[in-house]
């Protein structure tokens, strides 16, 4: 492994859709906590432009780690997410608690 790569075990392909998505209410909770979201439900992530966001919440991921189909913004906020490099996040792969 050459010293540029992150350590990694998956690369999950992002996929989109025209649906509007919902945020599970154990997710909104988890950003609220964070500061990663106001009380009105509208997300705030450090340097994330709305543009982007908007994109990111018409994505998802099919979670290697979670054997589930998730929304972009939960990928993004999990402590296995390393990076989002041409459609792909690249996905430790540790387990969730």
């Amino acid at each position: 492994m050459c010293m540029g790569e992150l350590e990694r075990k998956y690369d999950v392909k992002i996929e989109t859709t025209e649906d509007k998505v919902k945020f599970p209410d154990e997710l909104k909770a988890d950003l609220k906590s964070q500061g990663m979201m106001d009380d009105k439900g509208k997300l705030k992530l450090k340097g994330v432009s709305p543009k982007m966001l908007k994109r990111m919440k018409q994505e998802f991921v099919k979670c290697p780690v979670l054997k589930d189909d998730i929304q972009f913004v939960q990928c993004f906020i999990c402590p296995n997410f390393q990076s989002r490099v041409m459609g792909e996040v690249l996905c430790k792969g540790n387990p969730l608690k």
